[in-house]
């Protein structure tokens, strides 16, 4: 069965990357083993619900019946995604996943997926991303797993590499920024490169063909020294380029060497994008075309049961198209209270035109009533004359 390895930077339980997962279980043989390794988040007291919701996205959305299981030990497929590296490499290192880890990757045999923090352990040091963005720790490294080694990377990885959730502060490179990444980098052994894998981005390295590639939103950023060079998504490539690269290497291959080639990636949109669409959609046909306002509010519910099983917790992209839902039910309903209110003051309008007309036809003076009539349908009320007398409507 051909080996894979999959590194996430985010959005490993997303619509974005449903199709690398469904790539990836592709190569798996009928009745396969999956399993996934809650360790990152499993100090965390939603740690059931967590696994819970990634078992559902790979059954329902990639086809995949999957097993929480602390040990790797028969899997012909891993997966393991957010949470803490740290407190995952402790007790990888105690319970041996991190050997079986090695051991997989070594052999090049099986799928193993490792996103956000998991990915982050994958290099041959850790950014401890708790310990010092959240906890205020003196920039530092932890040994990783070393994964690459064996493919001949001396690198590290950083997950969430184009995150941009500090607005006014830098929290570029798995929440780090460039200031302490930089001070980081120079502690590192010599001829260390950088892997940063952008949010809802995927590097997957065949472990037999020695095919790379890079899917999804982003690109893989190899840096090295503080200089950097970008592989978008859709570049295909090989393991000796990526070395190439990771070695101080300038882009563009070395002579001879044919470049990477790079396809048009698929058009992928994350939650708060659609957020921001539905949100625009609504706030521009609200005045004018109710039921357009009303199906923005519908696409926004069916964009929140697709992101459902998405564990990347601290993004809260679900709590916050929740919350413009509420908002946008809240505005529809004052709209058709406004609605009824320009209703009732149209029909104290509309009555006693319609009582004067009949005065008028009753008198004789028809081309008056007429002339009254075609004002009101100017005015976009349709009169109609039945026997039981006039009605009238919005044209």
């Amino acid at each position: 069965m051909p080996g894979l390895l999959v590194l996430m930077g985010s959005g490993e339980t997303s619509p974005t990357m449903v199709e690398v997962h469904r790539a990836a279980a592709r190569t798996l043989r009928a009745g396969a083993r999956a399993v996934l390794l809650d360790t990152p988040y499993a100090f965390q007291e939603n740690c059931a619900d967590i696994s819970a919701r990634a078992r559902r996205y790979f059954a329902r959305s990639v086809g995949l019946e999957v097993e929480v299981a602390p040990s790797i030990a028969g899997a012909d497929w891993v997966f393991s995604g957010p949470g803490s590296p740290t407190y995952a490499l402790d007790r990888w290192a105690a319970s041996g996943v991190a050997g079986d880890l090695r051991a997989r990757v070594r052999a090049r045999e099986g799928v193993t997926v490792l996103a956000s923090a998991a990915a982050c352990t994958a290099g041959l040091a850790t950014v401890p991303v708790y310990e010092i963005y959240k906890v205020g720790a003196d920039p530092h490294w932890r040994e990783g797993l070393d994964l690459l080694e064996p493919l001949g990377l001396q690198a590290v990885v950083i997950p969430h590499f184009d995150n941009a959730e500090g607005g006014t502060h830098d929290t570029r490179y798995c929440y780090l920024g460039e200031r302490r990444l930089s001070r980081m980098e120079r502690e590192l052994p010599p001829g260390t490169a950088v892997l940063g894998i952008d949010e809802h981005t995927a590097l997957i390295i065949d472990l037999a063909s020695e095919e790379v590639r890079v899917a999804g939103r982003g690109g893989l950023t190899v840096r090295r020294s503080g200089a950097a060079t970008v592989l978008p998504s859709g570049t295909r490539t090989d393991l000796a380029e990526l070395r190439r690269l990771a070695e101080g290497g300038a882009a563009g291959g070395s002579p001879g060497m044919a470049p990477p080639q790079v396809e048009a990636p698929p058009a992928e949109v994350t939650l708060e994008e659609s957020i921001r669409s539905c949100e625009e959609t609504f706030a521009a046909v609200a005045g004018r075309d109710p039921m357009r306002a009303a199906e923005a509010v519908l696409d926004l519910e069916a964009e929140m049961v697709k992101w459902a099983a998405d564990t990347e917790e601290d993004s809260g992209g679900v709590e916050q198209a929740r919350e413009l839902m509420r908002l946008l039910i809240a505005r529809l309903g004052e709209l058709a209270a406004e609605s009824g209110r320009r209703s009732e003051r149209l029909t104290a309008l509309v009555e006693p035109l319609l009582e004067l007309r009949a005065e008028l036809r009753a008198s004789g003076r028809y081309d008056v009533a007429d002339a009254l009539r075609a004002a009101l349908v100017r005015g976009g009320v349709a009169v109609e004359d039945t026997p039981d007398g006039p009605r009238w409507s919005l044209a």
